[in-house]
């Protein structure tokens, strides 16, 4: 029976944190179900393309636009396998909704894999479920999860840790951990 996973997105959501993990999970039959709040079925969000040039911080350019394939309010949590946290600015705002911190909270509970990427991370800090836990996340969000109780790892952006049913890498060059540790929380084996 193939897997079903959530992923959780909104406006300016970082391109490849939305667009890579939506085309990779499909690609080996993962059902995704990619939502945003107050957003439907066809509805779509706008993407950030984030990359590092030698500022202080990344810099942010319009990227493409994001379809969202599932109403936000017909959302049953125990309907998923996983659930999948994107990146980028949407972070920021979708977790002041209530509705998605009862589902990230519901994963928590039932202790069912979860993968935040980058600023994904500042989701799981509103729904308080970091305590006692190690994790990484882009450096400025680093002292966010210390905040709530977690241990932050400053790590290398291609890499991802895992701490029980939660896998979290710091940006978007992590894809091929975070992917493959979040493959392996779901049962899922790929052998070539």
């Amino acid at each position: 029976m193939a897997k079903k996973v959530l992923l959780l997105v909104g406006d300016f959501v970082e391109d490849y944190e939305a667009m890579v993990p939506f085309q990779a999970m499909g690609s080996i039959g993962i059902e995704v179900d990619a939502v945003a709040p107050d957003k439907n079925k066809g509805d779509t969000v706008a993407t950030a393309i984030h990359d590092f040039v030698g500022f202080q911080t990344y810099h942010e350019l319009r990227g493409h636009d994001f379809a969202i394939n599932k109403d936000f309010d017909k959302i049953n949590p125990e309907e998923y396998d996983g659930l999948y946290i994107a990146g980028g600015r949407s972070a920021e705002y979708i977790r002041l909704n209530n509705r998605v911190i009862e589902i990230v909270k519901h994963f928590f509970e039932k202790n069912k894999p979860v993968a935040a990427i980058c600023h994904g991370i500042q989701v799981l800090t509103t729904a308080k479920v970091l305590e006692g836990r190690t994790l990484t996340a882009y450096v400025a969000v680093g002292p966010d999860i210390e905040l709530a109780g977690g241990t932050w790892k400053n790590i290398p952006a291609d890499q991802s840790i895992v701490d029980g049913n939660l896998v979290t890498s710091p940006a978007w060059p992590g894809h091929q951990a975070i992917l493959k540790d979040f493959y392996k929380l779901l049962g899922i084996s790929i052998t070539l």
